[in-house]
């Protein structure tokens, strides 16, 4: 086997190696997004969780209170038609948070949520009567306990979506994301400044 034998070989060797680690770049890559992008749906699952028990929530709320707000039906309206209306786009937007449009109308729900329940607590406030009733008091702590793990857990959903957005942006993530549909994930935010925050529930 003369010399040109071995560098044919060796130079054939050494494309099957570069090939070899390429492929495995690649994969590595690959897999990478498909972990962040799962962290990503993970994240928004335990909001879902939450948004959930919150929705199971405001019917009995409203129930409660329709006993001693009768002059108030608009409000109680409000809140129903706001509830019913995230319950409508929560399934859409759970089985693929990335997709910017359902995230858009959750986010969009939510706010019209956020704002009527603050309303209805607002307004509860001439009530005596309602804010001493034991079941509502203790819907009101619930729906509070509630509240307050939707902000948890979107504070770990939006984390998860910075480092997948971040992975699906910088190089070589970016070739992979346009080339696979990984498409950039929605970060849940309340755009509205004054519904930021959690209704305030107080019946003590």
């Amino acid at each position: 086997m003369g010399s040109t034998t071995y560098i044919i070989l060796a130079v054939v060797g050494a494309v099957v190696l570069l090939a070899l680690i390429v492929v495995v770049w690649a994969v590595s890559v690959f897999n990478n997004l498909v972990t962040l992008r799962n962290r990503t749906k993970n994240g928004f699952s335990q909001i879902d969780v939450q948004l959930k028990r919150r929705y199971d929530l405001i019917p009995n709320l409203v129930e409660v209170a329709k006993g001693y707000m009768r002059h108030e039906s608009s409000t109680l309206e409000a809140v129903i038609a706001a509830r019913n209306s995230a319950v409508a786009v929560q399934a859409k937007a759970a089985a693929d948070p990335t997709d910017p449009a359902a995230m858009k109308q959750l986010l969009s729900a939510e706010s019209a949520v956020t704002g009527s329940l603050g309303r209805l607590f607002a307004v509860s406030e001439a009530y005596p009567d309602l804010k001493a009733n034991t079941t509502m008091t203790q819907l009101s702590e619930e729906l509070t306990t509630t509240e307050n793990k939707v902000s948890f857990a979107r504070q770990a959903y939006n984390d998860a979506v910075l480092g997948y957005n971040t992975a699906r942006e910088v190089f070589p993530g970016n070739i992979f994301a346009g080339m696979f549909n990984f498409t950039a994930a929605t970060a849940y935010e309340i755009e509205a400044a004054a519904q930021r925050e959690a209704p305030k529930v107080s019946f003590t």
